[in-house]
């Protein structure tokens, strides 16, 4: 078998973690390690995760941040530091079904075989989502928030996010690339950072069947929300849509100066422009997003960013 690092990042996550844990130590996939990062919990979560430490030295892993680096710099900082072949995120909160990294290792190797071992490769899977009593709410992520899983295109993830980071596995690959740099000032999430990585320089793969249980509640800091909730939020701040548009322009310039030598020229290009999009005027922005495929999933979606941008 092939090693695996599973690492998670908590931040008071006392009242669902061991339910994670254990739904990972139930795996039929056993060689895998568990590093796990806590970004300063003032609640039991370290006492628990000692708990496991003890009980599994040998697989159990803790390192706990000397100040809060929020959830995506807490995510890429602890990747970055990892070694193994195959990497894979985990939140605190969710319920990994037995077969998830059996699966997800399946689909990286056979990626492998196709593009090459040294292809940066990124893998995501749908996911149940539940409510937090596990109760399921959707069959599937994607389709409940009517988002295209398929669009991992450069142009299309450098505008929307598709991969669910709790269902993520990269390769070494994509580590090498990530570790070629200083961990990242503008990045908005760690699972988009990521596919980046893969979209530009390599490949990434979709597993249509979910592998998870995505546990929806209060504390969530990215998390489902149905479509109809989606629309609503864009409606009524646009001003929050613009600054969030202007955070994927700033991350894409950081992205391209980190890795440029790492991207062949025409994605670079992709880049580089997208960095660029707000420097133009209304028609010369809407005609590079149309011209490059800057968009989102859905009709609805593109039709509010043809407005908002």
């Amino acid at each position: 078998m092939d090693n695996v690092s599973i690492v998670m990042a908590t931040y008071n996550g006392e009242k669902y973690l061991r339910e994670q844990i254990e739904s990972i130590l139930s795996s039929t996939y056993k060689d895998f390690e568990l590093h796990i990062t806590d970004d300063g919990s003032q609640d039991k979560t370290m006492e628990i995760l000692e708990q496991y430490r003890r009980k599994y030295p040998d697989k159990i892993h803790i390192k706990r941040n000397e100040a809060n680096m929020g959830a995506a710099r807490n995510f890429l900082n602890a990747v970055m530091g990892m070694t193994s072949e195959y990497i894979m995120l985990c939140d605190q909160d969710d319920v990994w079904r037995m077969d998830k990294i059996a699966r997800a290792i399946k689909r990286v190797k056979q990626m492998e075989v196709q593009f090459g071992k040294d292809t940066p490769i990124a893998v995501f899977t749908d996911a149940y989502v539940t409510d937090e009593n596990l109760n399921i709410i959707h069959d599937s992520f994607f389709r409940s928030c009517r988002l295209n899983p398929r669009l991992t295109d450069l142009p299309h993830l450098l505008m929307e996010n598709k991969l669910i980071g709790c269902t993520v596995m990269i390769n070494q690959a994509v580590l090498r690339i990530l570790q070629s740099g200083p961990l990242p000032a503008r990045v908005k999430f760690h699972d988009h950072w990521l596919g980046l990585i893969a979209a530009s320089a390599g490949r990434i793969g979709f597993i249509k069947e979910p592998t998870m249980l995505y546990r929806q509640h209060g504390s969530n800091v990215v998390g489902n929300r149905g479509y109809i909730s989606y629309v609503a939020d864009r409606v009524s701040n646009i001003r929050k849509q613009r600054k969030s548009l202007m955070e994927l322009y700033m991350q894409a310039e950081e992205f391209a100066f980190l890795y440029g030598s790492h991207i062949e020229k025409g994605n670079l290009e992709i880049i580089r422009n997208f960095s660029r999009l707000h420097q133009y005027n209304f028609i010369k922005r809407r005609i590079m997003m149309i011209r490059y495929g800057y968009l989102k999933s859905g009709i609805l979606r593109n039709i509010g960013l043809m407005i908002i941008a």
